[in-house]
Order: structure tokens, then sequence, then C-alpha cells
């Protein structure tokens, strides 16, 4: 038997610090968790993906009291960008959260499993790495390709 260790490569630094184009992302995710529905886990998630034709979608979590019918606020954002512009590669997204508190997390939030899987395919559908940067109070860490979250994904390639 063999054993393997898995690393995972991100940076972290404060907001003021990114590119003023992805501050202006960080800020339209966190803006978009003003529009999340959440209440029933009273935690508001806000997405902004940007297109490499210059295009911005943003998404939020929206529950339901049944609740797999309801959608994590980064597929809102990237299935309405490929069903909207379906030729375009995603190559950042942003993500923010509020908590029951009201305020935006301490730390920095990952996307759930799904959200993982499906950005995946969105970073292979595209043929170019699909950069992440989570936002918390405490500063921004920015995952450079979806792999670093997903390092097993299923595609195709599984069989």
């Amino acid at each position: 038997m063999k054993n393997e260790v898995l690393s995972i490569h991100y940076r972290e630094c404060k907001v003021e610090e990114l590119p003023p184009h992805l501050c202006e992302l960080v800020q339209k995710a966190k803006e978009a968790c003003e529009t999340s529905y959440a209440p029933y886990s009273k935690f508001h998630v806000g997405a902004a993906l940007l297109l490499d034709n210059g295009e911005t979608v943003t998404g939020s979590n929206q529950e339901n009291a049944s609740f797999p019918a309801g959608t994590c606020a980064e597929r809102c954002a990237v299935f309405y960008a490929h069903a909207r512009w379906p030729e375009a590669a995603a190559t950042h997204i942003a993500i923010a959260a509020i908590d029951s508190t009201g305020q935006f997390t301490e730390n920095p939030i990952t996307p759930c499993g799904i959200c993982r899987q499906v950005l995946s395919e969105t970073q292979k559908r595209g043929g170019r790495n699909l950069h992440v940067l989570l936002y918390g109070r405490s500063g921004v860490r920015i995952i450079e390709n979806i792999e670093d979250l997903l390092p097993f994904s299923f595609d195709l390639d599984a069989e």
C-alpha cells in the first residue's frame, strides 16, 4: 500500500490588495448577498462570476421549504451565465456570505461539494483556470485552479 499526501495551493490577502477589477468582483458578490432568499438557514450567500467577454453575472442562494429544491449562489451565477453567454468562459468567481447575525462572515466560506463539481466542469468547459476568490472580513482567500478545491472531480474520463 502506498500513502500519498495531497496539498492545495492558495493565497490570502486583504481586499484592497487585489487589482481594481477583482475588488469590484468581490464587491458585487457582497452585494449579491442582499438578493438571497434564506429564511431557513439565515445564511445569505452571494457570488459574482466574471466571464472572458467582460460580463459579470451575480447569483445568490435561494432556499425552499423542500431543501433540495433550492440552489446555491455559485450555481445560480454559473447556470445563468452559461444560458446567457454559452460561448464565454468563466475566469473568476467571488463568493461572500452574511451569517445569521447579519454580518459578513469573519473567515472566507468555501463552495459546497455540488458547487465544487459544477465549478470544476465550468473550468473544464472554458478550457482555462477558474480563479476563486473567497471573501471574509479577515481577508480574501484566492484559489487559482478549481482542482485545488476538488482534486478528484467526477468527469467523463472517470469511466
